[in-house]
């Protein structure tokens, strides 16, 4: 049988079991190739929006679905896709060549993919047979557990990687890390990258499935926009002392509690705000 690449594009719904479950299908029919594309999506909370964030916020769900479907056998190129997801297809077709394509929604009653047209859109104007695949998450849920990890400073303590690891061990697991900047750009961006990239490599080196992103200055809103960006199992914040943690005098956890519904577990870390004694 001759090769095929197939394209897949999915947004929040990328995870979802019935479209891993379709993709092995497809997998075990010959010698098939896949590529997937995420369109970025912009949040809704926030008073500025941050592009670099929202570009991370679509490259978290990129690299979670590629090592999902990695642990079931099944390997991804993938790409971050334009914020209209009609031209994020469409630059997906010309990059990747597919010889088909396989768009994945939520159900019609939520979905504004489906609003708008997408899958008759795509297969018009590509010539290509395209199949779509509806993900209801809240009925079906995901493939792994997501756990969704919010830390700025105290992300890189040891009592969180070890609480993480102990997670991982309980089932299939994979982990989004969330730190947001500092006030501004700049400087304090790059801080809150450099953070992040240290400790997506020593939860990678301890044999975590990881991806991260960096997120708005007010770690409420940054939360929020996280959780409208993928599904999450559940969330793990990580913070100071409550003697130094502007976070909790923000009541973050109690906050985020009551806006997500999902279980949120607390951990105070044990070193101290760089400058304080």
């Amino acid at each position: 049988m001759a090769s095929r690449k197939i394209l897949v594009v999915a947004n929040e719904t990328a995870g979802g079991a019935k479209l891993v479950q379709r993709i092995r299908e497809l997998a075990k029919e010959g010698d098939t190739s896949f590529a997937l594309v995420v369109p970025q999506t912009r949040p809704k909370s926030g008073g500025i929006i941050y592009l670099e964030a929202v570009h991370d916020a679509a490259k978290v769900r990129l690299d979670l679905s590629r090592q999902t479907m990695a642990a079931a056998g099944v390997e991804m190129e993938g790409e971050v896709g334009d914020q209209d997801p009609f031209a994020a297809a469409m630059d997906a077709i010309a990059e990747f060549n597919p010889d088909q394509v396989l768009v994945s929604t939520k159900p019609v009653t939520v979905s504004g993919w489906l609003r708008r047209d997408l899958v008759e859109r795509i297969r018009n104007e590509s010539g290509l047979p395209v199949e779509h695949v509806v993900v209801d998450l809240d009925r079906e849920g995901l493939e792994f557990d997501v756990t969704l990890v919010v830390a700025n400073e105290t992300v890189g303590e040891q009592a969180l990687l070890d609480r993480l690891k102990a997670k991982a061990e309980e089932g299939d697991h994979l982990f989004a890390v969330l730190v947001p900047q500092e006030h501004g750009q700049g400087h304090a961006a790059s801080e809150a990258r450099q953070r992040l990239t240290r400790t997506l490599a020593d939860f990678s080196d301890a044999g975590l499935l990881c991806a991260g992103m960096i997120g708005d200055p007010d770690p409420y809103d940054a939360t929020i926009n996280a959780l409208q960006s993928f599904t999450v199992t559940d969330i793990v914040i990580s913070t100071f002392p409550e003697t130094k943690s502007g976070w909790l005098r923000q009541d973050l956890i109690e906050r985020v509690a009551n806006v997500s519904g999902k279980p949120v577990e607390h951990l105070v870390a044990e070193q101290q705000p760089a400058g304080t004694a």
